[in-house]
């Protein structure tokens, strides 16, 4: 390994991820909410709440379920009350990300309050994703909480092999990296099935290459792997 002095500036060169639908990995563990998300008319009152942990396609599929409805997309964190009302417009479509962070923001509670009562009377699609169940956001409004704990739910699973292999190979491209298919599947054997593992993973082997000047090998995903891994537990 070369002396940190001597490293060189590493500048983040990534080109965004790629989240249309043509870049979409479907599998088993996607398969329901995919379906789920492609018949939003049958969606009770025009509401669905995609649940699923860090990493498993959740921004994914809103980012190209918004594309293909002509919703707007918002962090939940960033809700408003005075702007609920413009975000519902009639016949349209929104989608709210991260809704389990709606309980430690100002005003966000109130706004997705607003947002729940607002879409439905004018036939706005409401799409909300999220980390946990409503159960855990810590939401105080009693009323917000029982409307959470009602909507409808549809999960993304946790990944099989052949999906973690696809997100890898998928998040190197992202990052123009290109890893010897071998590496890829060292990384299936050891690593747990987490796919935002899989992303802050990525992200560190691609740093440690450009930051030394050297290309992504087994010993460095290991050395990474292993201290990703503690840091979780």
């Amino acid at each position: 390994m070369m002396p940190a002095a001597s490293r060189q500036l590493t500048l983040d060169l990534t080109t965004p991820p790629a989240h249309s639908r043509a870049d979409f990995l479907p599998a088993p563990a996607n398969r329901d909410a995919l379906a789920v998300l492609d018949a939003p008319q049958d969606w009770p009152q025009g509401r669905m709440l995609l649940i699923g942990p860090e990493g498993a396609g959740k921004s994914h599929l809103a980012a190209f379920w918004a594309a293909e409805n002509g919703a707007r997309r918002m962090k939940a964190a960033a809700l408003r009350p005075d702007a609920a009302d413009g975000l519902a417009a009639e016949g349209g479509a929104l989608v709210i990300e991260d809704a389990d962070r709606a309980g430690r923001a100002a005003g966000a509670e109130q706004a997705l309050f607003h947002l729940w009562n607002l879409c439905a009377p004018r036939d706005c699609l409401l799409l909300l994703t999220a980390r946990t169940p409503p159960r855990d956001w810590g939401l105080v409004l009693p009323d917000l909480r029982s409307r959470m704990d009602a909507m409808p739910q549809v999960r993304l699973m946790p990944p099989d092999e052949s999906l973690l292999a696809a997100v890898l190979v998928k998040l190197f491209a992202d990052r123009q990296q290109a890893v010897p298919a071998d590496l890829i599947d060292w990384l299936v054997l050891h690593m747990p099935r987490d796919l935002g593992l899989a992303r802050r993973l990525v992200a560190a082997m691609d740093r440690a290459a450009m930051a030394d000047k050297r290309p992504i090998t087994r010993r460095i995903a290991a050395e990474l792997l292993n201290g990703l891994s503690a840091e979780d537990m």
